[in-house]
């Protein structure tokens, strides 16, 4: 599941977990400190935006060439671009550096820590797990032309499956990455399957754009997203050779991101 849905909102699983395990560290902390009034929460606080903040930077480092041209696009953190590690060890360093000049937050900072990391660790790892062992969906679908296209007419590349609308707004700003991309990796197969709409509803929309991607496919129940569990657009679905799904996005892909992904799909392949 790439997604949670909670109400009209969809929420990528990674975020939610994220979340989760954060919320579960402020209530474990207070509960810790309350008869020391000893609340971590502002280390808490403290520790989570020092180490978005290094994740983010680590990210724009690692691609500064995509952000060279906009450098205000570093600050637009819809493209999900963190690399994790450096942030995990700014977070702990300042965490480390609050406990050390204040002894009496130690404790609670410490339970805090061991129950939010602890909840968002192991529910990634699950969650990751059971991303990897998700195959591509036996599904045929339609092209513009109206003839069918099989989903596991694998053809020996890594495939990249993006799930879009004409209606929704980071779809079409991520559209012509994904083009430039199809044009800059020959070996990789993209597959840009619509959601919902009919032949001439996207045709008008890629011509009226001077899009003309290749691989555009439509899916007009739905049953791409519902048989992987994307609620949300846009996804983008990361597959191995083997039809194997490796990872997933969901949300406005930038080149940065994109190529991120595509980094990590390489870095997969035996």
């Amino acid at each position: 599941m790439t997604s949670l849905n909670l109400g009209p909102f969809a929420i990528p699983t990674q975020h939610a977990l994220l979340y989760l395990g954060f919320f579960a560290a402020l209530f474990a902390g207070w509960l810790a400190g309350r008869k020391r009034k000893a609340n971590p929460e502002g280390a808490l606080f403290a520790m989570l935006i020092s180490g978005l903040l290094a994740a983010r930077l680590a990210f724009a480092g690692n691609y500064f060439e995509h952000y060279s041209a906009a450098p205000l696009s570093l600050v637009d953190i819809r493209d999900g671009g963190f690399l994790p590690w450096p942030g995990l060890v700014v977070a702990a360093l300042v965490g480390a550096g609050l406990a050390w000049r204040n002894p009496g937050l130690r404790h609670s900072l410490a339970i805090a820590l061991l129950v939010g990391g602890g909840l968002w660790g192991g529910a990634q790892a699950m969650v990751s797990a059971l991303e990897r062992s998700r195959e591509l969906p036996a599904l045929s679908l339609m092209d513009l032309q109206g003839r069918p296209v099989a989903l596991r007419e694998l053809d020996g590349r890594p495939l990249v499956i993006n799930l879009w609308a004409t209606w929704c707004p980071p779809c079409r700003r991520e559209m012509p990455v994904l083009e430039a991309a199809q044009k800059a990796h020959p070996d990789v197969r993209f597959l840009l399957v619509n959601q919902g709409e009919y032949a001439d509803v996207v045709t008008r929309y890629l011509t009226g754009q001077g899009l003309a991607p290749s691989g555009v496919l439509l899916d007009s129940g739905n049953r791409l997203g519902q048989a992987t569990g994307s609620f949300g657009l846009p996804t983008t679905l990361f597959y191995d050779p083997d039809g194997r799904l490796q990872h997933s996005h969901m949300g406005e892909l930038s080149s940065a991101s994109l190529t991120h992904g595509l980094r990590q799909l390489a870095d997969k392949q035996p």
